[in-house]
């Protein structure tokens, strides 16, 4: 394990996501109206297509694919895959509007402690999944005070000698 736990590269804040699109014009449409993120300016001096994006603090960028017909294919909706998550202000109101727009979703609800978060995962045009959810339910517990729960094992992390500890079946390896 590394001896700092800190900020190694002093990182401020995520700035940004790029996703690569069939079609630039159908992403713009799906980002601005359905998630309601707004066009920014883009540096003239990038020679390709997109559009840059932005709204609750991060921006998006939009790359025109090179070869659309190569671009994976839209799959079923798998909560497990890589996804952009949004919290939201009310699940019952971004699940209707999803019906009244007749976007495909599933729907999962996530318990820990008797505390429940609601999650609805859908793709945008380009297959790349979203989620909205009311994650801001379920505090962020920070490692060195709650180990990771598994059915397989137990891993407890501590500052003290920066070392790992994975429990499984009650024995104790490092």
């Amino acid at each position: 394990m590394k001896e700092s736990m800190g900020n190694p590269l002093h990182l401020k804040s995520l700035n940004h996501i790029s996703i690569a699109c069939r079609s630039v014009e159908k992403s713009l449409d799906f980002y601005q109206n359905d998630l309601g993120f707004f066009p920014i300016r883009r540096p003239g001096s990038l020679d390709f297509t997109g559009a840059w994006l932005f709204n609750y603090g991060i921006g998006i960028h939009l790359l025109q694919s090179e070869d659309p017909d190569k671009m994976p294919k839209i799959s079923q909706i798998n909560p497990k895959d890589n996804h952009i998550s949004f919290q939201c202000e009310s699940m019952a109101l971004v699940e209707t509007k999803l019906k009244e727009m007749r976007i495909e979703y599933v729907k999962r609800r996530v318990k820990e402690g008797g505390i429940n978060v609601d999650q609805l995962f859908f793709h945008d045009p380009d297959g790349t999944m979203i989620e909205i959810c009311n994650c801001d339910n379920l505090p962020v517990i920070p490692l060195e005070s709650q180990p990771i729960s598994d059915p397989a094992a137990r891993i407890s992390c501590s500052t003290h000698k920066n070392k790992c500890h994975t429990r499984s079946s009650n024995k104790q390896s490092k």
